[in-house]
């Protein structure tokens, strides 16, 4: 299964990392139009560990893949990842509603 992440929500703490900031994430399985949101961890570990497939959509309708990574303390986060290149286009999304 894939998803397309639509929107992202930050916690607005303060973070070394933006991209731990993120909370949650709003989601569509274009596929059958199924949609969720699901916490930062969750989206972590359901691609980390179930072989899962996120994605964004640049302005220009390029999709790019979301990939898992932790910081040096072990806080799990989500960031898209292109042409082998870490990516900011997951905290381009808006804010979701």
């Amino acid at each position: 299964m894939s998803v397309r992440i639509t929107c992202i929500r930050k916690d607005h703490g303060n973070h070394d990392n933006p991209h731990v900031a993120i909370s949650s994430v709003d989601w569509v399985n274009e596929s059958t139009s199924e949609r969720g949101t699901t916490s930062r961890t969750e989206m972590y570990d359901w691609i980390k560990d179930k072989n899962g497939y996120a994605y964004v959509r640049d302005d220009q309708g390029n999709e790019v893949g979301v990939g898992t990574a932790e910081t040096p303390r072990g806080t799990k986060y989500i960031r898209t990842y292109r042409d082998k290149v870490w990516t900011d286009n997951l905290l381009a999304l808006p804010e979701c509603r």
